[in-house]
């Protein structure tokens, strides 16, 4: 059996989201609520982190909700979003490089994100 016959074959047709994987990672580096397991899904022309409910005062119910939204900008690279206290709405936090952002997203000194 050659090597080549042993390589994965990727689907046909297939489209992996480079950035939405790049931001999975990220998330990895997070210094809070390390125990849960957020997803990255696709929001508008961005990206949203959902996350398994950490706190009986974000959402007394329980289930998932959403910490942050990444979405590109020609201007500045990329927008960083946080959720506002209407349910459904966002506020932009910070533009920049999405490496920047990640950075920040993952430690959040202000608690801005990961409540």
């Amino acid at each position: 059996m050659n090597a080549e016959a042993r390589l994965p074959q990727a689907p046909t047709g297939v489209v992996v989201p480079l950035d939405a994987l790049r931001i999975q990672r990220a998330l990895a580096r997070r210094q809070r609520y390390k125990y849960v397991h957020p997803r990255v899904v696709p929001e508008g022309e961005g990206w949203k982190v959902v996350s398994p409910n950490c706190s009986r005062n974000v959402d007394p119910a329980g289930g998932e909700i959403d910490i942050a939204w990444l979405r590109p900008d020609d201007a500045a690279g990329w927008q960083l979003h946080a959720r506002s206290a209407e349910p459904g709405a966002w506020r932009l936090s910070r533009q920049g490089p999405l490496h920047e952002l990640l950075d920040l997203l993952c430690a959040d000194p202000a608690r801005e994100f990961w409540r």
